[in-house]
């Protein structure tokens, strides 16, 4: 079997997720486990990478560029695997993504 007829007799779990994530409750908590990995062991590209697929299925980059007023080619060099974004351009794409950045109190860290 070769690539196009197995192409054409699957379908792509990817596009499937993209398509999950057009949910904005999916989004979010898609988002907040990627965030809450970043915390455990501070894996930045996970963490863009999330954000990038919630960008996809909210129209993709030309639609985050759109909401944030930000260059679409820096946001695919910001969100790319080797991006390290500005606390600034952060916010920024949260918000465009619809999401706030928020912070609460880890009860493990202050547990006796």
């Amino acid at each position: 079997m070769n690539k196009d007829t197995l192409n054409k007799n699957t379908v792509s779990y990817h596009d499937e997720f993209i398509g999950s994530l057009k949910d904005p409750n999916e989004a979010y908590v898609y988002l907040q486990v990627a965030i809450e990995e970043y915390q455990e062991d501070n894996d930045t590209e996970a963490l863009l990478v999330a954000l990038r697929n919630i960008a996809d299925a909210q129209g993709g980059m030309t639609e985050l560029a759109r909401k944030t007023h930000l260059n679409r080619q820096n946001l695919y060099s910001i969100l790319s695997t080797k991006g390290n974004p500005r606390l600034d351009t952060f916010g920024l794409v949260l918000k465009g993504l619809g999401f706030k950045l928020t912070i609460e109190q880890d009860k493990r860290a202050h547990a006796a």
